[in-house]
């Protein structure tokens, strides 16, 4: 090969030597900037959270923690409450956080002005979408008999909790008539969580729960006749201090502390210390499952 030859070989390589970097120069992906993943709010920080310093003082008798993790609840779960209050601040919140849906299952309009007054008050104070989601709603009562409104959806739920009204349905002649409704509502395997206020066994249970205390065993009858599977029960709610036979029955204690009119013969030999002392009643909290 001349020596010309081999300059213009090359010289030719290393044009192809170029123009392959210029390609690769063009055609690169740039890299794609860092992101931080969000964190999703822990059930302890919406717990925490300023907003329920109000409510906190009866953290100590509602447990509120281990109560929703002993039924389970977590994230992108559908969550109803029947008749929802004090416990509307921790799981909405926690829930809207974490991919699940908060449904507050309260009283049909146009039942009373005052029902609803207590309506459009609820509304109003966890209207705020940016910390508790976009709460939905469904409405659950019965009158003479009559079911008005509807929960939920039948099978749409993941978890269906109450807390502290089983004797009020019991009251209204309708408790058979509400774990039904329960079951209805939730998915097959979807969990039943129950807090009330706990009647000894040893007790005679009175149907219309007229002292507001039911026995674990009496919740269980109603929940397996609805076709409930009975899963686990908690004593994280309970209370050794009430005896469950006070005068003016579950109301005598905290928060309501009822007490009798002055001048009374009731009045006589009542002390409210004692009955403040006890604290909150003494809770069943019981864990059903809709078979699979």
């Amino acid at each position: 090969m001349t020596l010309n030859a081999k300059l213009i070989a090359l010289l030719g390589a290393s044009a192809l030597v170029l123009s392959a970097c210029g390609d690769a120069t063009k055609t690169a992906a740039p890299k794609a900037p860092v992101v931080e993943a969000e964190t999703s709010v822990t059930l302890a920080e919406v717990l925490a959270d300023p907003r329920r310093d109000e409510e906190r003082a009866r953290d100590q008798y509602r447990n509120p923690a281990q109560t929703l993790e002993f039924f389970g609840i977590g994230e992108g779960q559908t969550v109803a409450e029947i008749w929802p209050g004090w416990y509307t601040n921790a799981i909405a919140p926690y829930l809207a956080d974490n991919g699940g849906q908060y449904v507050a299952v309260l009283f049909p309009e146009a039942v009373s002005e005052r029902l609803d007054e207590r309506l459009a008050k609820y509304k109003e104070k966890y209207g705020d979408t940016e910390v508790y989601g976009d709460i939905q709603y469904g409405s659950f009562m019965y009158r003479e008999g009559e079911k008005l409104g509807q929960i939920a959806p039948d099978n749409s739920l993941d978890v269906l909790l109450t807390f502290r009204n089983v004797h009020n349905w019991m009251g209204g002649g309708y408790g058979d008539e509400a774990f039904a409704d329960f079951y209805a509502a939730l998915k097959p395997g979807g969990v039943l969580g129950i807090v009330e206020h706990r009647l000894p066994e040893a007790a005679v249970q009175d149907p219309a729960g007229r002292t507001g205390y039911v026995q674990e065993s009496y919740m269980k009858d109603m929940a397996k006749r609805a076709g409930f599977e009975f899963v686990a029960s908690s004593e994280v709610n309970a209370n050794p201090l009430d005896t469950a036979d006070h005068p003016f029955g579950v109301w005598t204690l905290k928060p309501r502390l009822r007490q009798p009119k002055e001048g009374s013969v009731e009045a006589a030999d009542f002390n409210p210390e004692t009955y403040a002392n006890i604290g909150e009643s003494d809770r069943a909290t019981l864990k059903f499952r809709k078979p699979e």
